[in-house]
């Protein structure tokens, strides 16, 4: 059952790290009842195609295990499954309503041999070192205020030569399409999550989440400073999302082996 939600959330400008973080919580488990319906509606349906493209560009040559940061209801970690069949997934949150979705999903899927959910700390993943060819995070970095520690502590789980993915919605560079976007954040997004959530304030907080987001240049230095390399950033549909990769340093030609 979804919790009773807030009228309007504040600005992240206006709250400490601490307070962001609940209130990301509280909305994620506000909001689980129509998380993935609002999802495919708010982006028509190019959320499945944008996690579908990080899951084609996963190489897995050595653990074959993929972590999932912020898995929420395990869309990602799914996709993943399906496409590289032979892998393990383990998904981590710290949202269980989200979660419980989530299992439900990979239970009705049959993929429950292939992937797990736990309970978990982006900023502190209960794992050892070099644990995971990849570790991804899909549309849940802007959720995460010490966005650098949680970069490191996705270097630190994979394996030298291993990938990060994120995949995050961004604002587009082209000065219309981005006027006609921030217009579409701040006026028919609320609109539409009014008509089908009980917490139509989150997708408020949705827009100021993207609009807080570093630019591609500003958070592909921050993937750098995490300690990764050869960083690639990709722009999807027209630039309202972006994905970005980079490698763990390792042994030449260490990550180059691609598991089909």
């Amino acid at each position: 059952m979804e919790k009773r939600a807030r009228q309007k959330y504040p600005l992240l400008r206006e709250v400490t790290d601490d307070e962001h973080v609940d209130m990301v919580r509280e909305i994620f488990s506000t909001i689980t009842g129509k998380y993935d319906f609002l999802n495919h509606l708010l982006s028509l349906r190019r959320d499945i195609a944008w996690r579908r493209s990080a899951v084609r560009k996963m190489r897995f040559f050595r653990t074959y295990r993929l972590l999932d940061v912020a898995t929420g209801t395990a869309d990602l970690a799914i996709d993943a499954a399906y496409r590289h069949p032979r892998i393990q997934v383990t998904g981590v949150d710290f949202v269980r309503e989200m979660m419980d979705l989530g299992r439900a999903k990979i239970k009705k899927k049959r993929l429950s041999d292939s992937i797990r959910l736990l309970m978990g700390d982006a900023l502190d993943l209960p794992f050892p070192n070099s644990s995971f060819d990849v570790a991804a995070i899909a549309f849940g970095i802007r959720n995460i205020p010490d966005k650098i520690r949680s970069l490191r502590e996705m270097v630190r789980v994979v394996v030298p030569g291993g990938q990060v993915m994120v995949l995050e919605m961004t604002l587009p560079r082209n000065s219309l399409f981005r006027s006609v976007y921030q217009a579409y954040l701040a006026r028919m997004l609320p609109t539409l999550a009014r008509a089908f959530s009980k917490n139509p304030a989150a997708y408020g907080y949705l827009a100021n989440s993207i609009a807080s987001f570093p630019t591609q240049e500003g958070f592909a230095n921050l993937m750098e400073e995490a300690g990764l390399t050869r960083v690639e950033k990709h722009s999807l549909t027209l630039g309202i999302t972006h994905l970005f990769i980079g490698v763990k340093p390792g042994p030449s030609g260490a990550g180059l082996s691609r598991y089909t």
